[in-house]
């Protein structure tokens, strides 16, 4: 689509959502730099109390999913229970994992494109059977895409310590080089 002034805010989302998502925001690391050469292990690691990144992955398409859905006319498509939300998979094989990214970069791709045929005055009707409009909605995504891409990493980090946890050695200092090779 063309960009004018029928839809130059739609356009201007979709910055904001492929730069949350392929990179270049201004935060810091995008969904997909996040992901980026994750191993299985990594993406199965589990901690008590918290969700995988697998699970994380699948909790992130299947919101992209309901949004997707809810611009598309759906309004019965729920994400009403667990399963649903976070996947059924926290432990993760190579083929599983593969599956779960090319599945997250579908649901953005097919996002963009419905973004593609609409115009700004879209963006002010509000979501059947909801208090908020689309605008908030596409923007919860930018917000809830930036949330979890934080967990991923934190997640990956905890993963190398809890393997370098065998040494012996106490925990580091967050004022030391915890030897991560990043600065926090």
């Amino acid at each position: 689509m063309e960009v004018n002034e029928n839809n130059n805010l739609v356009q201007r989302i979709k910055i904001l959502l492929n730069a949350g998502f392929h990179g270049s925001a201004w935060h810091g690391p995008s969904v997909l730099e996040s992901v980026k050469n994750i191993t299985a292990k990594e993406a199965s690691f589990k901690s008590p109390t918290i969700h995988t990144v697998a699970e994380l992955i699948y909790h992130i398409t299947s919101w992209r999913i309901f949004t997707l859905k809810r611009i598309q006319g759906d309004n019965d498509y729920q994400i009403d229970n667990d399963k649903k939300d976070f996947g059924s998979a926290p432990k993760v094989d190579k083929f599983e994992l593969e599956t779960l990214l090319m599945e997250l970069s579908l649901s953005h791709n097919e996002l963009i494109k419905e973004l593609d045929t609409k115009e700004n005055d879209f963006l002010l009707e509000t979501v059947e059977g909801s208090e908020y409009d689309y605008y908030t909605l596409i923007h919860g995504i930018v917000h809830h895409d930036i949330y979890h891409t934080g967990q991923i990493i934190l997640l990956k980090k905890l993963c190398a310590a809890s393997a370098s946890d065998d040494t012996g050695d106490e925990i580091s200092s967050r004022y030391f080089d915890d030897g991560l090779g990043d600065s926090f």
